[in-house]
């Protein structure tokens, strides 16, 4: 444990805020782009090791002040989404992506059927075990991840600031979309720039779905929450939009913000 707020297992996954009360479960997938030395960078370089391929600038910073906002727990991936995507399942491409962007992934090319079956228990199974064990635990959980998006992709720019994703079930998504205006001064898109054709959903449809439990997706732009000030002003903006959406849905209120 580092922390009172923070357990690490084995530099596989991360739960931020263990004890922590609320119905919200804020998971953020891609938090770091750490790649543990026996993959000898897979054979990227430096800047490409940190460029936003690797995981999603800022947003585990922003999940970290959700986490304190709400009084959440938090699990988070800590190893870079080309070394295992943990918002992918085993059996998709990009869960060991040979190519991300632009970006040629050597490191990833030509693994075995033992290769990628190595990958999946080291770092998947133990981040869908921590996260079912957290989701159980919790009373009527309320599913939230967090992500964020480069502004240009492949040459192109992209307008929408924020994306909020959803896959089979709408219900919370429906209510963010419907009070967007009254909490956010900017862009707000349904399923932008990603939605469930991309792929991106397997959290929810895991954890979330079957089990009927509130779920949706954030995708900030990641030029929006570049300093901690923008990622604290983010947070705060997300924690009421947060609120009064579950209030639609429930009108006692499911969550509240507890700072």
């Amino acid at each position: 444990m580092t922390n009172d707020r923070t357990i690490i297992f084995e530099d596989i996954s991360q739960i931020v805020n263990p004890n922590g009360s609320s119905a919200v479960v804020l998971v953020c997938e891609h938090a770091t782009h750490f790649i543990p030395d026996v993959f000898h960078s897979l054979s990227l370089s430096a800047q490409d090791c940190k460029s936003h391929v690797a995981w999603d600038p800022g947003a585990a910073e922003v999940s970290n002040r959700l986490s304190q906002l709400f009084d959440a727990v938090l699990v988070q991936g800590v190893v870079s989404r080309l070394v295992y995507d943990c918002n992918r399942p085993p059996s998709a491409s990009s869960a060991m992506p040979e190519r991300s962007e632009v970006i040629d992934i050597p490191g990833n090319h030509g693994l075995s059927i033992v290769d990628k079956a190595a990958r999946v228990q080291k770092y998947y199974e133990p981040f869908r075990t921590c996260l079912a064990d957290v989701i159980l635990k919790t009373d009527n959980p309320i599913i939230v991840t967090i992500h964020s998006f480069t502004p240009t992709y492949n040459g192109k720019k992209r307008d929408v600031e924020i994306g909020i994703l959803h896959d089979s079930d709408t219900r919370l998504a429906n209510a963010l979309l419907r009070s967007a205006a009254d909490h956010m001064a900017c862009i707000v898109q349904r399923n932008v720039p990603y939605g469930p054709e991309h792929g991106v959903t397997h959290t929810l449809i895991e954890h979330a779905i079957p089990a009927g439990h509130l779920n949706v997706m954030f995708e900030i732009r990641n030029d929006l929450i570049t300093t901690q000030d923008q990622q604290h002003a983010m947070a705060k903006k997300i924690t009421g939009w947060l609120v009064d959406a579950c209030r639609q849905i429930d009108a006692k209120g499911t969550v509240q913000c507890v700072v």
